[in-house]
């Protein structure tokens, strides 16, 4: 067993890529999000950032300006998109095939769903169970 090394599990994985996503949002965007999720599904990702929408989207929205906030968001998601590719090949292991986006103005939530070229590798969790304490019963 001597230099096998353990994969990640799914939740390290998607921990790391939520970290790795609110550092991307703050470096490119000067957005602090609130929080991102991500969820592994098989070779499916998908992505919840809260507070996502940037100050200037909000501010074009609310002053009646709607059509231009949505431009504005789906040219940042462009910008965005090769980074964002990179990052989730850089976590998980396996490119991307298919990036799908979206956000609401309104409660400045994104979602985004990568659809990955294959299922990455992670270690099987259920082996937590057998180091849980058995319990006694009286």
């Amino acid at each position: 067993m001597a230099g096998e090394t353990l994969e990640p599990t799914r939740g390290k994985l998607e921990r790391s890529l939520s970290q790795g996503i609110e550092a991307l949002y703050r470096s490119q965007l000067g957005q602090q999000t609130s929080h991102a999720v991500c969820h592994l599904l098989d070779n499916k990702l998908i992505i919840i950032i809260e507070n996502g929408v940037t100050q200037p989207e909000k501010l074009l929205a609310q002053n009646g300006h709607q059509d231009l906030a949505l431009q504005v968001r789906s040219q940042l998601e462009s910008v965005l998109e090769v980074q964002l590719k990179d990052l989730i090949k850089e976590v998980l292991g396996v490119g991307v095939t298919d990036l799908l986006s979206d956000a609401t103005l309104e409660t400045g939530r994104t979602g985004t769903i990568a659809i990955l070229e294959s299922a990455p590798k992670v270690r099987d969790s259920s082996s937590k169970s057998k180091t849980q304490p058995a319990t006694s019963e009286s």
